[in-house]
């Protein structure tokens, strides 16, 4: 046997747990830990996607702190529109920060060989329905939010150099995963313009939420898989089993110019 043969031999493989919309409220308390732990059952590192808290204040956002303390892993997350929703998002970030919660907005990380991307997102449309920065001045300011966003997740990926990259999104960058809600709430649920860094980076995986009757996965345009993991909807479609979705990502000493593919089941 080479060595060459010991080191692929030698592989690890990494399983990554991710879930969005826990919408911790004010009366979660007690109900979440079990819930979380559950989910973490096996898993190297939990993802959350976005929607952490239902009205994003700082209440909210200490009872999930202790919710999450039953967690022995790695914990990386974005947030989503409800944790916005009393403008009070940089104190969410902060008490989750403080409590070791990687909040990533823009940022990129690495855990165990693996590297992490993540964005908030924002909404806009797919394809040909997607809006454009044309007309009134605040259509003109909808649109560069999207836009502000991309350009965010474009930079975040910029940075990672392994050749295994997850993003984080709580807004869905394809049209697929948002079906099975009405059609005339797409625009609102994602934006097609976030999968073009997805794309250019050529990530392992994206994980999403928001799209609580979405559909559990589909793949970009270019083949890459996106899993939507809103808790509603794992739940859903497989309520005798954790509400998580579990991808498998090989990470061994050989730096392949291409990644193996991931392995992704709910548990």
């Amino acid at each position: 046997m080479t060595k060459r043969d010991e080191a692929v031999q030698s592989d690890a493989v990494v399983r990554i747990a991710a879930a969005a919309d826990l919408h911790c409220a004010k009366t979660s308390m007690g109900q979440l830990s079990p819930l979380v732990v559950r989910m973490v059952e096996g898993a190297d590192i939990l993802l959350l996607c976005g929607d952490l808290t239902d009205f994003g204040s700082p209440e909210e956002a200490h009872i999930l702190v202790r919710e999450l303390n039953a967690v022995k892993v790695p914990i990386v997350a974005v947030l989503g529109n409800h944790d916005y929703e009393s403008s009070k998002q940089d104190e969410v970030r902060k008490i989750l920060l403080d409590a070791g919660v990687r909040v990533l907005d823009g940022d990129a990380c690495e855990i165990k060989g693996i590297g992490f991307a993540g964005v908030k997102g924002f909404a806009g449309g797919f394809g040909r329905a997607t809006l454009g920065a044309w007309g009134e001045e605040i259509i003109k300011r909808f649109v560069q939010e999207a836009m502000k966003e991309t350009m965010k997740l474009e930079a975040a990926l910029a940075r990672l150099r392994m050749r295994q990259r997850i993003a984080l999104l709580h807004y869905a960058p394809i049209q697929a995963t948002v079906e099975g809600e009405p059609p005339e709430i797409y625009a609102f649920l994602g934006c097609g313009r976030l999968a073009e860094p997805l794309e250019r980076y050529g990530v392992t995986a994206v994980f999403h939420g928001h799209a609580h009757r979405g559909t559990p996965e589909a793949k970009t345009s270019g083949g890459i898989p996106v899993y939507n993991v809103s808790l509603p909807l794992l739940r859903r479609h497989w309520p005798d089993r954790p509400p998580c979705r579990i991808l498998e990502i090989p990470v061994g000493s050989i730096q392949e110019e291409t990644a193996p593919a991931p392995s992704a089941h709910t548990p």
